[in-house]
């Protein structure tokens, strides 16, 4: 299952970065890969520490198409990292792939009919290092989540959009299938979990200065059997650029999905970084 999920996410891939050559003058490619490091050595330090080292490779790429009626937007985030504090093992602090499809046909209304999927998941094994020792708690599609949405979606501003429509769910687990478990049934822990619900999308860029820029964007989803709970996944990032390849980033990442845990979780990551632009 997992080999068949990795060529799919990387066929739909290849069809991103490889556009019909017909049509390539309607293609609008976005490209930004960075590597974000720190490093601290001690010798002989009285007043205490250890060494430490850690990085983090981003990238964020978009492939937008747009034609006639037709407007397809492409996006792929993909972030890891690794911290070693002195003769400790590497442990994982960033762990993700992101990727969202979404196609829209302009009929002349204030807004416009839309089908979107995304895809979720790990990027590599995640631990929980609070208890001692590691505990593991996913790894790549494990879990994994691929999600379909059909409705409605204002786009006619270019640096705001907002969709909302009926979506569909499904969840994939292997070992971690506390995921995707449905409690009301006590015979077995499901490792595939199907949903039903409501999804709405809104994104929004702002630039503050000719250097510093704000993106932001709230994605939630509510399955219709507990429409008063919600799954909330929220994305700030605030971009500094220094020089042409040095960048400081901000990125606040608060997300809330029950199933997963009943708290929020926060992710906070202030770092100063080499960035390229691929396009």
């Amino acid at each position: 299952m997992k080999n068949l999920l990795l060529i799919v996410l990387l066929t739909l891939l290849n069809s991103l970065i490889l556009p019909n050559q017909d049509s390539v003058s309607h293609w609008k490619k976005e490209g930004v890969v960075g590597l974000n490091i720190s490093q601290i050595t001690l010798e002989n330090w009285s007043q205490g520490g250890d060494d430490a080292l850690s990085w983090t490779f981003y990238s964020n790429l978009g492939f937008n198409y747009s034609y006639d009626m037709w407007r397809i937007l492409n996006k792929f985030k993909l972030s890891y990292g690794r911290t070693k504090l002195g003769t400790e093992e590497y442990r994982t602090n960033d762990n993700e792939i992101y990727l969202e499809n979404v196609v829209s046909y302009n009929v002349g209304w204030a807004v416009d009919p839309y089908f979107s999927n995304t895809i979720r998941s790990s990027l590599s094994s995640g631990f929980n290092y609070k208890p001692v020792p590691a505990k593991q708690i996913a790894d790549f599609f494990d879990p994994g989540y691929i999600t379909q949405s059909m409705g409605f979606t204002f786009n006619k501003e270019n640096n705001f959009t907002f969709r909302a429509g009926l979506g569909l769910q499904e969840t994939f687990t292997n070992k971690f299938r506390n995921y995707s478990d449905d409690p009301e049934t006590k015979a077995e822990l499901e490792a595939f979990k199907f949903e039903t619900g409501v999804e709405t999308v809104a994104e929004g860029k702002y630039t503050f200065e000719e250097n510093l820029a704000l993106n932001s964007k709230l994605r939630m989803f509510s399955t219709f059997k507990d429409i008063d709970i919600w799954d909330v996944r929220w994305d700030n990032s605030l971009t500094a650029k220094v020089t042409k390849y040095v960048n400081v980033n901000l990125n606040i990442l608060i997300i809330y999905e029950k199933k997963q845990t009943p708290k929020t979780q926060l992710k906070e990551a202030l770092q100063l970084g080499i960035v390229y632009n691929l396009f």
